[in-house]
This record gives structure tokens, sequence and C-alpha cells, in this order.
């Protein structure tokens, strides 16, 4: 790349960076509690938290987890997006107003593992330690991903070294989180979430057209692959799909029933009114996302060659949209500046993540942890205090896991995705539909859930693990493993007492003010 392009691109990173870190310094003083800097209030409007939760969802992942995956083994990648669009669908449909019901009605809880203290009356706090180490062990896994990301973005695109790329992406993130708290984050995610929309549509529709359409297929069949199994759903790396691969690659869509990041934000807006605007909007934006990173993956591959990322000293397939923009607006159309705004758009999606990742960790510790089981009668000045702090400490955490060049960003997430969405998403869905549950039956789905993932995917058996000798992703079976345990241990235990059952029906029959 040209001297002068890698200028301008660094004019916009630049420019985009320090309009990230103007609005942590703006939110900064709005934070008089913790209730502010983790809810924001519960202030947030329709479009605000319907891009928040969709940006801070998605991540590293969706410009490049996913764009790697497709220009690597084809189409058949798409059942993630697929599994992950009805798992969107889903969310907002079914859970988002019962579950900001439910957090009012469960004495206005502010953090999820509040949520789950309050609504199963956990008096001994056993629920609340549980889910905030749960939080605290995959989200770290999860930030590290989006740090990654991060530094693999700024070492291709400004040919530094991998460390100090992530140093910086890292330091930024870190700022405005720290000073602006989720108010910060969830009007920097409006702005990434648009961005990368954006992007998204703009950068594969313009290669497409540069390249020719006529050319498309020629080159994906000159890059190595045959045209047809590559365009084929059916097919992953040319060899046809299992049964077993398109229910692993669709069962991404359980995990949303227990994404912290994601579940804060239907607890955070203003009205039941703005959150059915959240809803529309968000499986609106989701669902063009998901598209056209599926998009740029077969894009790629044909506008990119000759070049073939992933062999011999080529980039990472994951670098793919990060190539095609580079290519695009650097060499074909001499546009640098536009460029580098769209490569920002890949940043948006890391940042958006990271932050979201760093406040629910810091939240865990610092109110859960710390107030709700060590410290009680701890005052709001040091909880916030506090809070400022662990984001630090998670950060570095993070970081240090991240520090591998080699680490996959699709493999860390997959791993924090499954880990969160088992060991969550059994105990959201049956506290909110299932009046049955009591709290032995939610600290089993939990702990059972969490732990199926790390011995799925972590412990060989025989030098391989169950995950890779079956085939099947691990929150399918930690996910079934929990619903079954939350069920038999509840009704093999006492029943919820009066009080509990009558929380349920006032949220059931829409007895809260929303």
């Amino acid at each position: 790349m040209e001297k002068s392009s890698i200028i301008w691109i660094l004019i916009a990173f630049v420019a985009y960076l320090a309009m990230m870190m103007g609005i942590g310094v703006m939110t900064m003083r709005k934070n008089k509690s913790t209730d502010d800097f983790f809810l924001g209030g519960r202030g947030l409007s329709g479009w605000v938290a319907a891009l928040s939760a969709q940006a801070s969802d998605m991540s590293g992942w969706l410009l490049m987890g996913l764009p790697g995956a497709v220009y690597a083994l084809g189409t058949g990648q798409a059942w993630i997006a697929v599994g992950l669009f009805i798992g969107t669908v889903f969310n907002w449909v079914c859970i988002s107003s019962r579950l900001r019901r439910y957090t009012i009605r469960a004495n206005n809880a502010i953090t999820f593992p509040e949520y789950l203290e309050n609504r199963f009356h956990d008096k001994k706090k056993i629920l609340l330690l549980i889910s905030s180490i749960v939080i605290v062990i995959f989200f770290l896994v999860y930030t590290a991903s989006a740090l990654a990301a991060g530094g693999k973005l700024f070492a291709s695109v400004f040919g530094i070294d991998y460390r100090v790329a992530l140093t910086i992406g890292a330091a930024v993130i870190l700022a405005y989180t720290f000073m602006g708290g989720f108010l910060a984050v969830c009007l920097t995610d409006f702005i990434q979430g648009m961005l990368m929309l954006v992007g998204l549509l703009v950068v594969p529709v313009v290669a497409y057209f540069v390249m020719g359409p006529d050319t498309v297929t020629a080159n994906l069949a000159a890059s190595g692959v045959n045209a047809d199994s590559y365009l084929n759903i059916m097919h992953n790396g040319g060899t046809s799909y299992r049964a077993v691969d398109i229910i692993s690659q669709i069962g991404w869509g359980l995990g949303y029933c227990g994404m912290p990041h994601i579940l804060t934000r239907f607890m955070a807006v203003r009205s039941e009114k703005e959150l059915k605007k959240s809803r529309v909007i968000a499986i609106i934006w989701v669902l063009i996302s998901l598209g056209m990173a599926v998009l740029i993956g077969v894009i790629g591959r044909a506008y990119l060659y000759p070049t073939i990322l992933g062999g011999a000293g080529a980039d990472s397939a994951e670098n793919v949209f990060i190539a095609t923009i580079t290519q695009v607006f650097t060499k074909d159309l001499a546009l640098p500046f536009i460029g580098g705004i769209f490569l920002c758009g890949i940043l948006a999606a890391i940042m958006s993540t990271a932050d979201s990742q760093l406040l629910v960790t810091a939240s865990s510790v610092s109110k859960d942890l710390y107030q709700g089981f060590i410290n009680p009668k701890a005052e709001e000045k040091h909880v916030l205090k506090l809070s400022r702090i662990t984001v630090i400490g998670v950060a570095v955490l993070a970081y240090i896991i991240a520090l591998n060049p080699n680490s996959s960003i699709m493999g860390l997430v997959s791993n924090a995705w499954a880990g969160l969405g088992a060991a969550f998403g059994p105990t959201v869905l049956l506290s909110l539909f299932w009046r049955r549950t009591n709290i032995a039956g939610a600290i089993a789905g939990i702990v059972s859930g969490g732990l199926t993932v790390i011995i799925w995917d972590y412990i060989p058996f025989g030098g391989q693990t169950l995950g890779a000798s079956t085939g099947l992703y691990s929150l399918v079976i930690g996910f079934a493993i929990s619903i079954i345990l939350i069920i038999v241990v509840s009704l093999m235990t006492t029943a919820p007492d009066e009080e509990m059952l009558k929380e349920f029906d006032d949220v059931a029959n829409r007895r809260v003010e929303g």
C-alpha cells in the first residue's frame, strides 16, 4: 500500500477514535450512580437500544470471522447466520419485553446476576456468586476475541507488529468504557452499528461491479474451489454436510437467550413502546448484516484472486473484508479516505462488542460479587470507583489472553458463546416462562450448562475432545442438559413460595408498569 494511502486511512482512524473518546468524556459526568454506569438510568431510546444490542452482539466475528469462514469453506457456513437470525428474532419477540418487566418487578434489578438473585429470592446469594463467576470466566475469553480482532485489523492495515496493534486498540476501548460506562457504550455502539451496516452494504456491491459480474464464477474456480460446491449451502469445504453439522451451526442461535451483554439492553430500554420499535429495527439490521457478511466471503474470494488468503505467506482468511476494502478503495478507485472509513466499520464491530463485555464483566465483579456478596453495605461512590478499576483489570487479563497472534477469532467466540449460552440461556427461558422453576433448578442449570461446555470443548478423551470427535457444537448439548436438569431438579425440590408465584403472575399478566 502506498504511503499516501496509509496516511489517509490513518486520518480516518484518528478522527473516528477521537469521536469515540469524545463521547466517553461527554457521558462521564452523567454517571452519578451504579444504575447510571451499568444501565444508563433505563433511558435508552428504541434506535439506540436496537443498534447497541446488535452491534455489541455481532462483534468482529460478523466482519472477520463469518466472512473468513465463508471465504475458506463456502456458503455452507451460512447455516451459522441462519441460526443467529432465528435466535435474534426469538430473543426480541419472546424474551425482551418479558425480561424488562421482570427486572422491574424483581426489585428493579440492574445487572443480570442481580435479576436471577431477585427472581428466585436468593437470600444466600448463591445464584449471584455462581452466575458472576461464569460471566467473568467466559467473558474474559469473549473480550479477548474482540481485542485479537482489533490487533489483526491494525496489524494488517498499517503493517505494524500485532502486539503493538493490540495495545492501541485495547487502550482506546478501555478509555471510553472507563469514563462513560453504559451510556457511552450504547451511544458509541449506535454509531458503530450504523457504520457497520453501511460498510456491509457498500463494499461487496462496489467490489462486484469493479470486478465485473461475468468474472465471479471463473475467478472462484481459478482460486482452487469447485464453484458449484462452493456456492451450495449443503456443502462444507467440498464435502456434503451431515445432519450434525447443520444442527451445530443452527444451534448458534440458542446462545442469544443467555448473553448478558444483550439482555442488559432489554433491561435498559426507556419503555415498552420503545422496545417494540427496537425489535423491528434490530431484526431488519441483523437480516441485512448477516446476508451481506456471507456475500463478502464469496465476493472477496473472487475479487481478490490471484491472491489466496490463508496460504503460505498470505493474510488469514479472516482478513477478507480488510483486504477487499484495501484493494477497492486504495488501488482500484484511489479513494483511501473512504476506504479508511469503511475499515473503521470493522473497528466499530470490534469495539462495540469489547466495550459491552468489559462493562458486563465489571458489573459482575463490583456490583454483584463485591457489593452483593462481600460488602453489602458498600457506598455507591465506592462501588462506582471499583467498577472503573475492574474495567481496567478485566481489560488487562483479556489483553494477555489475546497476545497470541495465531489465535482464531472464530474459535474464541465459539467457545465463549457456547459457555454463556448453555449456562444462562435455559435458566433465562424457564425463569420467564415456567412458573415452577425454583432456585435449586436454576443453580443446577447454570452449573451443568457451563461445565458441559468446558468438558466438551477442553477435556480430551482418548486424545480427542468430545466436540472434535462428534462434530456436535458444545452449546447444543450444554443447552439440552441444562434444560433437563432445571426441570428435573425443580420438580424434585420445594416449589416456589406464594410471593414468588405472584411476581411471576404479575409479569405474565402484564401487571407491571412498563
